[in-house]
């Protein structure tokens, strides 16, 4: 039997870690000052440009996800949302924060510094003219060095955590392709008449009891990419696929990457890039969010397969990746409060800490990951965290141990210092705190034993 000196000790050296780690974290983030979005507001006001690594050729734009989990106006430990642009040496160019959200950005072509974005206000009862709130959707074009914005599309949508716009991509000058989160939809409208030109419904193809609860928060169909066969590709992030519908016949069953509920493909990922043949084999760059990697699969023969995986000990939440026409890797972790810039060995060259960050576009290298190559092209190099060399990977193997959508979903709506190591910190120090008086009173001598079920045995 254990003495009570060893597991004493294993107790108090547990409550002590965990508090340790917990204050490292905290004073580390400096309570949400030094990271996400103060940093940003810091470097506005000082002229700072210490929260970017690495000077870059272009201009890297951010658009971030407020984090409101308090109230219905933005009074969460992560309220607030912009798009910012920093300038190649790592200056602030642009910044607004204007709108609740922002979410999909995109390069204007034959434009050097506009952008186009999709974005989403959060409204009041009496500005929906009913009961309850409702979320206005925009799509805008902002010219960086100006500031001139111009208004393309809008509409209004009810509630507003399951009904935001997180993606649109331009079809033609008129026309713009739509993922309607709000109606699990994929649209096509023209913004100067304003008529939908073609639509998709993900109930023509998919039945309800897959993906998430119907109809609240089904398929949460958050990317659309039109491709430069015609074809548009989807992500149901609920479902764990990416899809490709065809204009005419629509929804081409064969190319579907990834299955319902099987992680090991996909697990609710987020705005998957096309790298069409030219580079190699049709491949899909994915975020592959709730198993925390960037991955990529090429097409072969009616199959997909794995050629490329990559994370470190800090990547928590990818929802965004870019392939780089260099062959670097562009990556958005929402969670970690970063954008990074992976080359093709696996190493970070470049990041920038920003609050919350959605998307991540660096302009002149195309829309998304329209000008790179895919991983065999380009002979990148696999990474896992395993291979981190930041002395944290022990922690973070540990911090795997508990479900990573858990963890992001905490992680979602604690303050931004908290990541998953804090979090796990966190459950051991309250597990143990738990534990350990209980293990006191039973091993105490108060001169009964206690028996199951319910027998009292006196000495």
């Amino acid at each position: 039997m254990t003495s009570p000196r060893v597991w004493r000790v294993a107790f108090g050296a547990t409550l002590v870690l965990s508090a340790l780690v917990l204050a490292v974290g905290y004073v580390g983030g400096a309570g949400y000052e030094t990271v996400g979005n103060a940093s940003v507001e810091r470097a506005m006001a000082t002229g700072a440009d210490d929260q970017v690594v690495g000077p870059r050729e272009n201009v890297t734009v951010v658009t971030t996800d407020s984090n409101v989990v308090v109230g219905d106006e933005g009074d969460g430990p992560r309220a607030r949302a912009e798009i910012v642009a920093f300038a190649p040496d790592g200056r602030i160019l642009y910044y607004n924060d204007s709108h609740t959200r922002y979410w999909d950005v995109d390069p204007v072509p034959g434009e050097r510094l506009t952008v186009e974005f999709v974005a989403a206000d959060h409204l009041s009862p009496d500005a929906c003219s009913g009961e309850t709130v409702c979320t206005r959707n925009v799509v805008e074009r902002v010219n960086l060095s100006t500031g001139e914005t111009t208004r393309l599309y809008d509409r209004v949508t009810p509630g507003k955590h399951s009904t935001r716009w997180h993606d649109f991509d331009r079809v033609d000058e008129d026309s713009i392709a739509v993922a309607d989160i709000h109606q699990d939809r994929v649209f096509v409208v023209n913004t100067t008449s304003e008529l939908i030109e073609w639509s998709w419904e993900a109930e023509t193809d998919y039945a309800r009891p897959s993906g998430g609860p119907y109809p609240d928060d089904w398929t949460h169909v958050n990317d659309v990419e039109v491709l430069p066969d015609g074809r548009l590709m989807a992500s149901l992030r609920n479902q764990d696929q990416v899809v490709f519908l065809d204009r005419e016949t629509g929804l081409e069953a064969s190319w579907t990457l990834g299955t319902d509920d099987d992680y090991d493909t996909l697990y609710e990922q987020h705005n998957p890039d096309f790298l069409p043949a030219e580079s190699g084999r049709p491949s899909v760059l994915v975020a592959d969010s709730e198993n925390r990697r960037v991955v990529e699969y090429v097409r072969t023969g009616d199959d997909w397969d794995r050629t490329w995986e990559w994370r470190d000990s800090r990547l928590q939440w990818p929802r965004d990746a870019d392939r780089l026409p260099n062959g670097n890797t562009l990556v958005t972790d929402s969670n970690g409060d970063r954008v990074l810039e992976v080359d093709r060995d696996g190493e970070v060259v470049w990041s920038v800490d920003v609050g919350f960050p959605y998307e991540a576009e660096r302009l002149g290298s195309g829309p998304e990951s329209a000008g790179g190559p895919n991983a065999s092209a380009a002979g990148l190099q696999s990474r896992t965290d395993g291979e981190a060399a930041d002395g944290l990977s022990a922690l973070a193997s540990a911090r795997d141990l508990l479900p990573a959508k858990l963890v992001n979903a905490v992680t979602y709506v604690l303050p931004g210092w908290v990541g998953g190591l804090e979090i796990l910190a966190l459950v051991a120090f309250v597990l143990t705190a738990l534990a350990w008086p209980v293990v006191e009173y039973r091993r105490a001598d108060f001169g009964i034993d206690l028996q199951r079920p319910f027998r009292v045995r006196r000495d």
